[in-house]
């Protein structure tokens, strides 16, 4: 993780009191959106914070195995069946684009390239490279994307748990000590190397994508039977939470109302191009309204991951319709933002 600097420890020390407040008052998902919303104050509040560097990446090649291990042969023979609702994600990454481009350029008097990539629904780390070699503003596009991040994936747990009856508290899996000691080391294996075989072949999201690809692998194979222990998942929720909320240290006044308000705005849009696609989808396909609801909410893949995960939904369904968007900003994103730059 490199070196334990103060802004880390200072960032680690906010997210375990974000996470203990959030347990005391018995919350959803406390291990994710505590150390998140706890970061997150300690930020507005003028404390200089830092993410965990390769420590925090590293933890996400846990949702990477987890995702993988869910990937059973059944599961593979049930993927054509999602051919209608994958039809509809490129359609909803071009509303997303087609009504955040112009708010972001002529509302908010972004320049093309900020405005362009803010506007796109992918990875947060994709969108800042794409963007900034593009020449747009990645302090402001990062903001933005946190923000987007930030508002979805603390809004669907509380909806879930409130409206839905989900318990978010649960453990997301069995213990350490119910896992056979040959599939940890597997799944461990897998981790790391299929991320860091991701890495060198320069795949986007490669601390996800790769360790999801090698332990579907043995998956598939019937080497491991088992998903990574609900101490890993939790781990993974903690640093990623802090991740995002350590994001806004050293925010101005300037950037908190312009870029972060931005952002605020362009959730309320995206919350309700969600909606209208949600129940479009409900009305074409037979998969339950959660699974639904988790593949349309364009929140960070991490984190919508996590929460498949702890409510028990299709991580097969759900992944599979984050990746294809993701994907497809990837590949059409620099096409487009050339031609209305033009």
């Amino acid at each position: 993780m490199g070196v334990l600097t103060a802004a880390r420890l200072r960032s680690v020390i906010y997210a375990a009191a974000g996470s203990a407040v959030f347990v005391v008052l018995g919350l959803p998902l406390p291990l994710l959106l505590g150390p998140m919303l706890g970061c997150l104050v300690a930020a507005l509040a003028g404390q200089r914070l830092q993410g965990m560097g390769v420590l925090g990446t590293a933890m996400r090649t846990i949702l990477g195995v987890a995702i993988g291990a869910s990937i059973t042969p059944e599961l593979v023979a049930e993927l054509p069946g999602y051919a209608p609702t994958l039809a509809l994600i490129p359609v909803f990454v071009a509303v997303i684009g087609g009504i955040g481009y112009p708010f972001f350029r002529r509302v908010m008097g972004f320049d093309h390239p900020t405005a362009f990539y803010s506007a796109m629904p992918g990875g947060l780390q994709d969108m800042l490279i794409f963007g900034e070699e593009a020449g747009g503003d990645v302090r402001a596009m990062s903001l933005v994307h946190a923000t987007r991040v930030l508002v979805i994936v603390t809004v669907a747990p509380f909806l879930l748990t409130w409206w839905y009856g989900f318990d978010l508290t649960a453990p997301p899996g069995q213990s350490a000590a119910e896992v056979p000691l040959r599939d940890l080391a597997l799944m461990v294996v897998a981790g790391l190397g299929g991320w860091k075989l991701a890495e060198r072949v320069r795949l986007f999201g490669a601390s996800i994508i790769g360790p999801l690809v090698a332990t579907a692998g043995l998956s598939l194979a019937g080497l491991i039977e088992a998903r990574p222990p609900a101490e890993m998942i939790w781990a993974a929720q903690f640093f990623i939470g802090l991740g995002v909320g350590a994001g806004y240290t050293g925010i101005t006044a300037r950037e908190l109302r312009v870029d972060v308000g931005a952002g605020l705005a362009f959730s309320l849009m995206l919350a309700a191009i969600s909606l209208v696609f949600i129940e479009a989808v409900m009305w074409i396909s037979p998969a339950p309204a959660l699974d639904v609801m988790l593949s349309f909410l364009p929140g960070g893949q991490g984190e919508m991951v996590v929460i498949a995960l702890v409510v028990g939904a299709d991580l097969a369904f759900v992944v599979t319709h984050h990746l294809l968007r993701v994907a497809v900003v990837i590949l059409l994103a620099p096409v487009f933002a050339r031609m209305t730059g033009k």
